[in-house]
């Protein structure tokens, strides 16, 4: 069943805010929100639900664990430098920590976050989270749309700029490194195993020279 979109000229629209462009009548009036997209859970913590294993929300607090439970989340990943273990103490919930930042997030990270997602998932539901659930969030559940569900961009975008999770000045990064993105080399990597899209990223010489090391017996 085919996604419901917003208009392209609203998208467009949205786009342009994050790189300072004008569009003549900016203002469009506001469409009912898709069934497909993740839809709200707890307002306090920002946490929505992308699909039956799949939430994300702002940083939790140790309020937010009970809930947790009930939501049976596994696993939680983290995008923070700082690690979940000050408000997660409980022994039912894997603790991933996976930091980054969007104006330096290349496919190796994106690669890292989708993995770590779907074999997370074997476990049970999971989280995953930044502080305010917009940016670092946005993207990876936006990345997440397209390779793994195969959403378009333009779906995804959509739902990462006008879902209401937060400021869209936060926006932009994601958006620029979205427009740039090679699906196919992504997707293909994610189900190759391989750390990126590139034989010469940091992670794949890194690989590479700890191969031949092995092969050549040092």
């Amino acid at each position: 069943m085919p996604l419901l979109r917003l208009s392209f000229a609203t998208l467009l629209l949205s786009l342009a805010a994050f790189f300072n462009l004008s569009f003549a009548h900016a203002e469009d009036t506001a469409l009912p929100r898709p069934a497909e997209w993740a839809q709200s859970v707890e307002g306090q913590y920002n946490l929505y639900q992308m699909s039956p294993t799949l939430y994300r929300s702002a940083l939790p607090d140790q309020g937010a664990v009970p809930l947790l439970k009930k939501l049976n989340v596994a696993t939680v990943i983290d995008f923070l430098p700082e690690s979940d273990s000050s408000w997660l103490s409980s022994p039912d919930i894997a603790q991933v920590q996976l930091p980054y930042r969007t104006n330096h997030v290349d496919d190796a990270d994106v690669l890292k976050a989708l993995r770590a997602i779907q074999t997370a998932q074997a476990n049970g539901s999971v989280l995953m989270h930044c502080k305010h659930g917009s940016d670092r969030t946005g993207l990876m559940a936006a990345m997440y749309r397209v390779v793994v569900q195969g959403w378009s961009k333009e779906d995804a975008l959509s739902e990462m700029t006008q879902g209401g999770f937060g400021d869209s000045t936060h926006f932009k990064e994601s958006v620029r490194y979205m427009m740039r993105a090679d699906v196919d080399k992504l997707r293909t990597a994610l189900t190759n195993g391989d750390c990126s899209t590139s034989p010469f990223a940091a992670c794949s010489m890194k690989s590479w020279f700890k191969s031949a090391n092995v092969e050549s017996g040092h």
